[in-house]
């Protein structure tokens, strides 16, 4: 399979460097060529305003972590585009692990595939629950742990591992991009469910979702692959993906926790 991986990999990408301020813009240039992918993030973006309005309240600033190249500001202007990285087309850099926040100050903070990349998820955690109005939380798009995002998330990437097992939350990574396990929000959401309630009480898990736009995010190849079929297939794969929504919990790719603060 890592031949295959080879083979599909867009050679847009050749000589990137994961951890590099180029990793912004050459994944903006294969952003702008695929309709499909930013369909896909658009989706993403509509699922966490809906959930936001459905699930939290109070008032606050909104606040998107690791926003990379197709931010939430995109869809919604409102919302703070900030990375760890300096770019021009967002607004700050933030630290979530420390983050330059005045307490009780944010109404949402989203975040859509940054979590599994913090190497100090408690760090994040206790600035969650610093930053938070009361009834204001943090919705986390991330690898679902199903039977076929295991079997994909375990050989898709060379930079990320995916361990269920991994004992620690802490992740030993390399770099902000390099190191991260992709199954850490199975571990600290799901596996370890008892202990993070333990340690935040005031933080509660009050919704989790399966994502089902999985086939446009495969066949459009995503941010590093070659697309598989043209645009002119997103209708024909928005069908399928609905008629295959009642197996969404084994062959799902990505899934969706709202966090209150109480």
């Amino acid at each position: 399979m890592r031949h295959l991986l080879d083979c599909l990999r867009d050679p847009l990408l050749d000589g990137m460097d994961i951890d590099g301020k180029n990793r912004l813009e050459l994944h903006r240039r294969m952003l702008e060529k695929k309709h499909m992918l930013r369909d896909v993030f658009t989706e993403f973006h509509h699922l966490f305003r809906k959930l936001d309005q459905q699930f939290l309240s109070g008032s606050g600033i909104e606040i998107e972590l690791g926003a990379g190249v197709s931010p939430m500001r995109d869809s919604f202007p409102e919302v703070m585009a900030t990375d760890i990285i300096e770019a021009p087309h967002l607004d700050r850099v933030i630290n979530a692990e420390a983050m330059d926040i005045g307490d009780t100050s944010v109404r949402t903070i989203f975040g859509q595939n940054c979590f599994h990349h913090f190497s100090h998820p408690d760090r994040f955690l206790h600035e969650l629950d610093r930053v938070l109005v009361p009834g204001g939380g943090a919705i986390l798009l991330e690898p679902y742990y199903g039977p076929f995002a295991e079997f994909l998330y375990k050989r898709l990437f060379r930079t990320e591992s995916f361990d269920k097992a991994y004992p620690s939350w802490e992740i030993p990574a390399a770099g902000p991009m390099y190191g991260a396990n992709q199954a850490l929000s199975y571990i600290v959401f799901v596996r370890d469910r008892k202990e993070y309630e333990r340690k935040y009480p005031s933080l509660k898990i009050v919704h989790q979702e399966l994502v089902g736009n999985y086939l446009k995010y495969l066949l459009s190849g995503g941010l590093n692959f070659r697309q598989l079929l043209p645009d002119s297939f997103i209708g024909l794969v928005r069908l399928l993906e609905k008629l295959l929504s009642p197996f969404n919990r084994w062959i799902a790719l990505h899934h969706i926790l709202v966090i209150r603060k109480e």
